[in-house]
């Protein structure tokens, strides 16, 4: 395993990390016990880092995270995030007393005396640009109830104006082959602001696994069936915000990048392991066959330049008319 320092934090951390949302709610059904075995066979392989927030089956991800580290959390990460558990659009969500509720029922069922990382979890950009919320986690750090904490943002606009905020030591970002966006000026301005890039969705709701077709569904409770045109929560989040059918598409044309380098989804991965700035991948998983699968992303070629001209062009080209949302 390869590790990375989290932007100007103290944290080296794996370069490929883990997400919970998938085993904690909102992908379909999942096994607790195939869940905690992937967690294991996760740190087996070196991972130290694992992101989760505390509406992921109402923190039962959070729960399955503790089981998981239990003796190990000096050397185990865990980002963990909050406000979606109350309206993201009222302020009084992000007050000293709701933030300290959050932070203290996340700490209760992590186990833990010290969140590593604590993000806000999507807010609106008016929250962010109000900057209330920073100061409320200044005094948890000063407290030591957080180690660092950063913002989960939905847009490169958003996370433009977080790396302004001294306090913020990450950003969380959709950042894929199909939402390539922050390559511009994101990742560059975090990287000269010593900022950590954390990457959710690195293969865009499954879509970068090229295993689905336009026939492919989902089970009532995946996102990707409830959310498929940001019904519930910010279409970016699902497909990177394009229309399924669409985004299979796509996704055929890019085939072409499994070449040399085993499969769809490890070089999806890699790409994004290879844009200056990237601390961690984060990609979710149910089983340990998907640890197995994901963990290989480190291992294969990277891109050459050519390669990487003909992904910018087909991005602008091809993606960007398609996808829905701020971006």
């Amino acid at each position: 395993m390869n590790y990375r320092q989290l932007g100007g934090t103290d944290l080296r951390i794996s370069e490929v990390s883990f997400g919970t949302w998938a085993i904690g709610g909102d992908w379909g059904n999942s096994s607790d016990e195939e869940a905690l075995r992937g967690l294991g066979r996760a740190m087996e392989a070196g991972v130290n880092f694992f992101d989760t927030a505390d509406v992921y089956g109402g923190g039962h991800a959070e729960k399955l995270l503790a089981e998981a580290t239990r003796g190990r959390e000096d050397e185990i990460h865990i980002a963990t995030k909050f406000c979606r558990a109350g309206d993201i659009h009222d302020p009084a969500t992000y007050s000293e007393e709701s933030v300290r509720r959050y932070c203290e029922d996340s700490l209760k069922r992590l186990g833990r005396e010290r969140i590593d990382l604590y993000q806000i979890h999507c807010p609106p950009t008016e929250i962010l640009q109000g900057g209330a919320v920073f100061g409320v986690l200044d005094k948890l750090k000063a407290e030591g109830k957080i180690r660092h904490y950063g913002v989960s943002v939905e847009t490169v606009e958003q996370g433009l104006l977080c790396l302004d905020v001294p306090g913020v030591d990450a950003l969380q970002i959709i950042f894929n082959l199909l939402r390539q966006s922050a390559t511009e000026r994101l990742l560059p301005e975090a990287a000269a602001k010593g900022k950590g890039i954390l990457v959710r969705l690195p293969l865009a709701s499954g879509l970068l696994t090229g295993k689905f077709t336009k026939g492919s569904t989902f089970a009532a409770n995946d996102h990707r069936n409830f959310n498929a045109n940001g019904e519930q929560f910010n279409v970016g989040e699902t497909f990177a915000g394009l229309p399924f059918d669409k985004g299979v598409e796509l996704a055929d044309e890019l085939s072409w990048i499994a070449e040399g380098r085993e499969d769809m989804a490890r070089a999806s991965m890699r790409w994004i392991l290879d844009q200056p700035g990237v601390s961690t991948i984060i990609p979710g998983f149910k089983n340990v066959r998907q640890i197995e699968d994901n963990l290989g992303a480190a291992q294969v070629p990277s891109f050459s330049s050519e390669e990487n001209r003909r992904l910018a062009e087909f991005y602008r080209e091809r993606v960007v008319p398609h996808v829905r949302g701020e971006i």
